[in-house]
């Protein structure tokens, strides 16, 4: 099947994949629920016990896993077209490490709910300065790049850890998120700014396509096309940690999603397009919401973040790639 054809019957599939899996986020619980009835309680009709269920918790959760999950991975494939390499991604980079610290932060000022998305994505912005000053200030490569902002990570979640412990103790149970990445107790309030914001920096994405298919071609093709390189990657880089950033805002810095998803969506769809962007999306939401189904009911501890399932299932990942990475740098240099 050609790769146009392949691209729709793969958006198709991820389509029905999201659809089945938002059905059973709120449907399956502590009171199950039959399909039908789960979604005639989303739309408010039925009995009343079943809407509270289903739109004041179960909801929220689901759509907060689908907001994150694409803002996560549309981000990563943004980072990784942008620097062409399969380990730039926000988690590996340090920005979700940065919205998270920002988040923290402003929970720790006592500030309003509403300013939270706004410091998560001054945090993202933090660690990307960050990075830029380590890694770029002797001209170096994209692994010191990927390296270092495994630093920046590190030091920005070993902050926000001990800005949790130094919580009082009726705080630090809403700042546990930021530590592993959780979508519980989510609300319609925060999952509504979370993703206008996502889908207002998914749109500026699609409109950037067109510059990241020149940037393809190389800085001197794409400069004698009459691209403003620098601009434009800059332009790009924000718009990436800006997804990131919202994403983890709303569920905490949650691995794996952006590194992954691109990865699969290129094995499986091929070169990069739109298209392919979008079924980078949709995959991202259903991995992430796959995932927080898997931590709620099919493992058996209970209450365990969905942070926690897919770091498990990213760090093998990562080893992987590095391994690969390593093993390809020392055979250009042969």
């Amino acid at each position: 099947m050609h790769g146009p054809r392949r691209t729709l019957l793969l958006l198709v599939v991820a389509a029905v994949a999201l659809l089945a899996l938002a059905t059973a986020s709120v449907a399956v619980g502590e009171i199950p629920l039959g399909p039908v009835v789960a979604l005639k309680g989303l739309l408010g009709l039925g009995e009343r016990a079943d809407v509270v269920v289903v739109q004041q918790f179960r909801a929220p959760r689901m759509a907060a896993a689908v907001v994150a999950g694409i803002g996560l991975a549309v981000a990563g494939a943004l980072l990784q077209r942008l620097f062409r390499n399969p380990l730039a991604s926000p988690d590996v980079m340090g920005v979700t490490g940065g919205a998270s610290f920002g988040a923290v932060a402003m929970l720790a000022a006592g500030a309003p709910q509403a300013l939270i998305p706004p410091a998560a994505l001054g945090g993202g912005l933090l660690a990307a300065v960050l990075l830029g000053a380590f890694a770029w200030r002797s001209g170096a490569g994209v692994t010191r790049l990927v390296l270092v902002g495994l630093a920046v990570q590190a030091g920005l979640s070993a902050a926000v850890n001990f800005m949790v412990v130094r919580f009082p103790t009726e705080l630090a149970g809403s700042a546990l998120q930021w530590t592993t990445g959780s979508v519980y107790g989510r609300t319609w309030a925060e999952v509504g700014a979370a993703g206008g914001a996502v889908a207002l920096a998914l749109a500026v994405a699609f409109a950037q396509h067109r510059r990241l298919a020149v940037l393809d071609l190389g800085d001197d093709s794409a400069g004698a096309l009459g691209l403003k390189t620098s601009a434009a990657r800059l332009q790009i880089l924000v718009t990436a940690i800006a997804l990131a950033s919202l994403a983890a805002a709303l569920t905490g810095p949650v691995a794996f999603v952006a590194l992954a998803v691109p990865h699969l969506v290129r094995f499986l769809a091929g070169p990069p397009t739109a298209a392919t962007l979008a079924l980078t999306g949709l995959a991202g939401a259903v991995l992430l919401l796959a995932a927080d189904l898997v931590a709620q009911y099919l493992l058996p501890v209970s209450g365990l973040p969905v942070g926690v399932v897919t770091a498990t299932l990213g760090a093998p990942w990562l080893l992987v790639l590095m391994i690969r990475q390593s093993s390809s740098v020392h055979r250009s240099a042969r």
